[in-house]
């Protein structure tokens, strides 16, 4: 089938009422959890194939943390469906105020290669909880985890509702010129104007998962071997293709040097004298990736590592120092092993260095100092801080996941997720008694000064009067009055 004739089968699917009922999107997520359980060995071979993952990397960072989300999605699921009554206010006291959750429609999710198939398959479950009809792109990037999904996703879920395509940038181009009623991209800033370009065509709304230079300020009262070792940990997990990954360190030259003599210590505990044996380091994904990295190497000032295989497409944990601004590692977001560290000499320093800059997807501050913490998170914006750890913040489900300005737009993850595929339908009930009527006649012509004042003084919003309160108000007057009966009865008894 074409293209189009796929997006047309998954319109005629949704049209069919198939996916609004919540039984059947109950059923497709605890496939797609069957689908984790029975191929998680499958899918880690998929992942060490595309990026030589360790096991633990990969079902801690990818298998475990879908199976977490998708579970958490069905647990909540019925109460996420429900429909809202939020709150009336005096003049709809007596109307019914209403949100429903409506599906946009069909959704094409289009994942990355670094997280393959984490990045891919949780905006998928989200998707086919709020009631939508899929179409799933993986990136062809990463090769083993595409044909995974493609082969393994048509054996869990429905074929009428759920689709996958493979295919490059050629296909991805004929993809985009389908008529979708969502779209939701992972990958870099430079792909996502192109996505966002055309949605704009056919005002179709997106969320756009993207990355930037996240920024790591660390100052002396840190703990400096704790705050070592996260930092580490987050940036050369997955040889640093996170898209949240620490891109630079903002510091002092103190803690620098601090720093740098920790980490020699804790890069030869974790990966051994030559890194390049170590089975716990994955490798660049391809060699376009390994020749752009290995470029922002030469001629800088490396502290540690820097060795490089290009047949392996192995690049050793690096820590760059003597950065300056203008240099190449600080031109774009890295997305690789390679960690530069700049020198700032206080919190106001960090402060103007981010702001100069486009507001990135993470911040990363280590500090003891809740005054400059405070401050920091304050005076700049990016898509979400983490505070004396690296990476945590993605891994709560409470917490929106999402970018600001280049860094994306649009959040997920637990029910933000459910929200963001969700369109939330206002809806006004009113009733054709008398009194309602009554109260309404004052709308319509002829107009006249005291239609006017009574609608001014009706539509007059009271911060202090809430319609949530009126029971409690009829109550009490309903006791009030109840009370002077009871004693006006008596006296007249007397």
């Amino acid at each position: 089938m074409s293209f189009a004739d796929v997006v047309q089968h998954l319109h005629t699917a949704f049209n069919s009422g198939k996916t609004r009922n919540v039984d059947f999107r109950e059923k497709q997520l605890n496939s797609l959890l069957r689908m984790y359980e029975e191929t998680h060995i499958e899918m880690a071979r998929a992942l060490a194939s595309d990026l030589r993952k360790h096991k633990q990397e990969a079902y801690v960072m990818e298998i475990e943390f879908l199976m977490n989300d998708l579970r958490n999605t069905i647990f909540n699921l019925r109460e996420w469906v429900k429909t809202e009554k939020p709150e009336k206010t005096l003049v709809n006291m007596m109307d019914g105020v209403f949100i429903y959750k409506d599906p946009y429609g069909v959704v094409l999710v289009m994942g990355a290669w670094n997280y393959p198939l984490q990045l891919s398959l949780a905006p998928v479950a989200a998707a086919i909880a709020a009631g939508n009809c899929v179409l799933i792109k993986p990136s062809e990037v990463a090769p083993a985890s595409s044909k995974f999904i493609a082969e393994t996703i048509p054996k869990y879920l429905d074929r009428d509702c759920y689709r996958v395509v493979e295919g490059g940038a050629k296909e991805t181009s004929e993809l985009l010129q389908q008529k979708f009623d969502y779209i939701f991209y992972t990958g870099s800033g430079r792909v996502g104007r192109i996505i966002h370009k055309a949605c704009s065509a056919n005002l179709t709304p997106c969320t756009l998962e993207l990355g930037g230079k996240s920024p790591c300020y660390i100052d002396k009262t840190a703990d400096i071997a704790i705050s070592t070792k996260r930092i580490l940990w987050g940036k050369f997990i997955n040889a640093g293709q996170t898209c949240i990954a620490p891109d630079y360190i903002l510091c002092s030259r103190e803690v620098q040097d601090q720093f740098v003599k920790e980490a020699k210590l804790v890069l030869k505990e974790w990966y051994g004298e030559n890194p390049k044996q170590s089975p716990d380091l994955c490798r660049i994904i391809n060699q376009q990736h390994f020749q752009r990295l290995s470029n922002l190497i030469k001629g800088a000032n490396v502290a540690i590592g820097g060795d490089m295989d290009s047949e392996d497409k192995y690049i050793a944990p690096t820590i760059l120092t003597d950065v300056k601004p203008s240099d190449p590692v600080m031109q774009d977001e890295i997305f690789g092993p390679i960690l530069p560290i700049l020198i700032v000499e206080n919190a106001y320093e960090a402060i103007k260095f981010i702001n100069a800059r486009d507001k990135a997807l993470a911040m990363y501050i280590f500090s003891k100092n809740a005054k400059d913490r405070e401050l920091i998170i304050a005076n700049t914006s990016c898509g979400g801080i983490c505070i004396n750890d690296a990476l945590g913040h993605f891994a709560v489900e409470s917490l929106p996941f999402g970018g600001v300005g280049p860094s994306g737009m649009g959040s997920y993850h637990g029910k933000y997720g459910f929200d963001t595929f969700t369109h939330k339908k206002s809806c006004l009930l009113k009733d054709f008694n008398a009194l309602g009527e009554k109260l309404a006649s004052s709308r319509y012509p002829p107009y006249s000064d005291g239609k006017l004042s009574f609608l001014s003084t009706v539509l007059k919003k009271r911060q202090s009067f809430s319609i949530k309160f009126l029971p409690y108000i009829l109550m009490f007057g309903i006791g009030v009055a109840s009370t002077l009966m009871v004693k006006c009865f008596s006296e007249e008894r007397v």
